[in-house]
């Protein structure tokens, strides 16, 4: 008996010998880790919550900075009494310092880590779902929604840095961390293999859970990259999939196109939304008190947000609307008054203390600085105005006029007059300008059309010629190196480059 033991002592190292490393790598069976965590559908369902998670933070504290204030669609309200706030302001001022392609402004790097962690997470599940039985149906969806986390994300980073490095698997050390820069190209690739693979595993959104990405979404990602890269036809035909899709609609009423602090979420109209919840269990946004001007009194404040404590503001905000987007809205457009508020500060010292402010996020809720509104990330009247733009790209002006005056006639506003490819073009900038501001879209769209130098420079002529136009009280000028960066990219986050050497 003894020697039968020895043999099958014998027999079973000579099994495992041949994967002595898997053999010899010993899981702690108490300690939560990827190798104890994924066992079921349940623990892949709390694994993509949790990668939406960081969307919340992008959306409320580096997305409007980077994607809206840093265009001419809105500026900070200077309060001198406050001091400067470097990191916002250089990116409003287009002066946002970079040494060898890298800068230290925090909201960059803010941008480029919470993308990462969205990657990061979404990589654990990618790595191990297909490891896992469970139902077919609920693992297409969990994989489909971990796949369009990734693609949106690297879509971010390459739309705000051009290059980044390009991790598709976990990363087991810091050392693996220092992957060599993934060119544009590059990146482009593999978004369109993750979204596009994404779409064909999520559900429509009439058979999706409220709040999660749908095929529609990923659709709409999709295009987005098709038109950056002007493959006209390829986004007209994924555009049409939404459009003949039947899944979406514009609200009738542009107001109700974005959602309260506790309802409206997820509307017909609502392609893909970051969501929030008033409370306090910690998923809540705060954005219309960083974007509301100050000095602001409680009362001043109180029939903007209707909380029950209204508390006094004494900051210098942001995302303050420009003159020269309050003009580029028609006479007549329904939009203006819905999206665009004023409010008088008593305590500013600008002569005129009459300040606008972005009305479509002021929501009525209940508790100072904590609001539930959800972001809009993509609406269907985007879907429409890619769709305009596309086919006009491609020659057919006339059509694309269809899809443009379906947003035009929602604003309250005759079809349009253009009929070139030229004024059409003109027409359908004019329109997403309006129709999406403050929504983080104008910077990528001078950046695509490569408008940047001609509006920016301009704008940037016009600031610094009339200050208290723009904001500043009397005496105050914008700083001398303003809008002196007109890059297409943002640098690189120089605290990152510890960490590598392909910065």
């Amino acid at each position: 008996m003894k020697k039968i033991i020895i043999l099958a002592g014998l027999i079973g190292f000579s099994v495992t010998s041949c994967n002595t490393d898997k053999f010899l790598t010993v899981v702690p069976e108490t300690a939560l880790s990827s190798a104890t965590f994924f066992t079921k559908e349940a623990d892949f369902q709390q694994a993509v919550n949790a990668t939406y998670v960081p969307l919340r933070a992008i959306y409320n504290e580096t997305a409007w900075a980077l994607g809206e204030m840093h265009s001419d669609n809105t500026y900070y309200a200077r309060n001198i009494l406050f001091g400067a706030v470097e990191n916002t302001e250089n990116i409003a001022d287009f002066a946002v310092p970079s040494a060898g392609g890298m800068t230290a402004n925090t909201i960059v790097l803010a941008a480029f880590r919470l993308n990462y962690q969205i990657i990061a997470r979404a990589n654990q599940i990618l790595s191990v779902i297909d490891n896992v039985e469970f139902a077919a149906e609920s693992k297409n969806n969990l994989k489909g929604q971990a796949l369009f986390l990734r693609g949106f994300a690297y879509f971010e980073l390459v739309r705000l840095f051009g290059k980044v490095p390009m991790h598709l698997k976990p990363v087991p050390n810091r050392e693996e961390a220092a992957a060599p820069l993934a060119t544009t190209d590059e990146l482009y690739t593999q978004i369109e293999k993750d979204i596009a693979e994404a779409a064909k595993l999520l559900p429509p959104k009439s058979k999706q859970e409220a709040g999660r990405a749908t095929s529609g979404a990923a659709k709409t990602v999709l295009a987005n990259l098709y038109m950056i890269q002007k493959k006209w036809a390829e986004a007209e035909k994924v555009l049409m999939e939404i459009v003949n899709s039947g899944e979406y609609a514009l609200m009738p009423d542009y107001n109700d196109a974005f959602s309260t602090t506790a309802g409206n979420k997820n509307n017909r109209e609502s392609v893909f939304e970051v969501q929030y919840m008033e409370g306090a269990a910690g998923f809540n946004g705060n954005q219309i008190y960083r974007f509301i001007p100050a000095p602001i009194t409680a009362d001043e404040l109180k029939p903007i947000t209707g909380t029950s404590n209204p508390q006094a503001i004494s900051g210098e905000n942001n995302n303050v609307p420009t003159p020269d987007l309050i003009a580029a809205y028609e006479p007549g457009d329904k939009r203006k008054d819905i999206s665009i508020g004023y409010v008088t500060l008593s305590q500013s010292l600008r002569q005129d203390k009459v300040y606008p402010y972005i009305k479509k996020y002021a929501r009525t809720h209940s508790q100072h600085n904590n609001t539930g509104q959800n972001w809009p990330v993509y609406r269907y009247s985007e879907v429409l105005l890619f769709l305009a733009e596309a086919l006009n790209e491609q020659g057919k002006a006339s059509e694309a006029a269809t899809y443009l005056n379906q947003v035009r006639a929602r604003a309250g506003l005759a079809a349009t007059v253009a009929s070139s490819q030229a004024d059409m073009r003109k027409a359908i900038m004019q329109e997403r300008r309006v129709e999406l501001a403050f929504e983080n879209k104008r910077w990528f769209d001078l950046v695509r059309t490569g408008m940047v130098n001609e509006v920016i420079t301009a704008y940037g002529a016009r600031l610094k010629a009339n200050p208290q136009a723009y904001y500043f009280p009397a005496g105050a000028v914008p700083p001398p190196n303003a809008f002196t960066n007109l890059e297409v990219y943002y640098p690189l986050p120089a605290v990152e480059a510890a960490l590598t050497p392909h910065f």
